[in-house]
């Protein structure tokens, strides 16, 4: 059994995608993955969430939505505005838990931020993790402005003292910037490891099959890939000989 928690640097850094490449990818291996969602915002009762996303790209239908707000909010605010009970966080660990005695691999995919709010009381997924032993993975945007919200991140779940299991860059443009391209090299000075993977950008719009090749291509072995940080950073980073 293994249970992965996906946060990210903030919203719209490409979770949901990152989510879906690491579940198509044990999926192709034949592992029994499951893809748990605590909190789920934004979106109303029928209309299609993130999970519906990794369904469409993982074809994994092994999917759990632990609550659901229509307000685009932190889950926090967005059950006050709602009338609705904020998710509980010890139902939704004892579920996820319960997953993990029968799968493979239990990836849980957080809202927003590590430190968004879930509860009154201040639950973050970061407790999600802890309580679960869960390693997690940050996923980040390459662009100008990464670099101060991965270190914040990076420094709350050391704090937290949680093991990182990788920085994934959700969605790597077709062609970076400068800023994109020089921030690999302080990216993983900030982890103190390689990056984890890059996937390219708009691969949430591939079919399932361009899904998975873009998947094995971007993301490391350990996440059931082939990439490989070390050529990523030659190809790129400025200061390898490249311009």
């Amino acid at each position: 059994m293994s249970i992965l928690v996906i946060t990210g640097t903030g919203t719209d850094v490409g979770k949901t995608v990152v989510t879906a490449a690491i579940a198509a990818l044990a999926r192709d291996r034949g592992s029994r993955v499951a893809v748990v969602k605590p909190g789920q915002t934004g979106v109303g009762v029928g209309e299609p969430g993130d999970l519906d996303a990794v369904r469409r790209l993982s074809l994994i239908d092994d999917l759990h939505e632990h609550v659901r707000y229509p307000d685009p909010l932190a889950p926090a605010a967005a059950a006050r505005v709602s009338g609705l009970p904020s998710l509980d966080l010890a139902t939704s660990v004892a579920a996820i838990r319960a997953l993990g005695e029968d799968h493979e691999l239990v990836l849980v995919e957080g809202a927003g931020g590590l430190l968004v709010r879930y509860d009154d009381d201040g639950s973050t997924i970061a407790d999600w993790a802890r309580l679960l032993s869960a390693d997690v993975l940050v996923v980040a945007h390459p662009q100008l402005g990464t670099l101060n919200s991965t270190a914040l991140t990076l420094e709350a779940l050391a704090h937290r003292g949680l093991t990182l299991a990788g920085v994934v860059l959700g969605s790597w443009p077709r062609d970076p910037d400068l800023a994109s391209r020089c921030n690999i090299r302080d990216l993983e000075t900030l982890a103190a490891r390689p990056l984890s993977g890059a996937l390219a950008d708009g691969a949430g719009a591939f079919d399932p099959l361009e899904f998975l090749l873009a998947a094995r291509a971007g993301l490391e072995p350990a996440l059931g890939g082939i990439f490989d940080a070390s050529d990523f950073r030659r190809k790129y980073d400025p200061l390898e000989g490249h311009s």
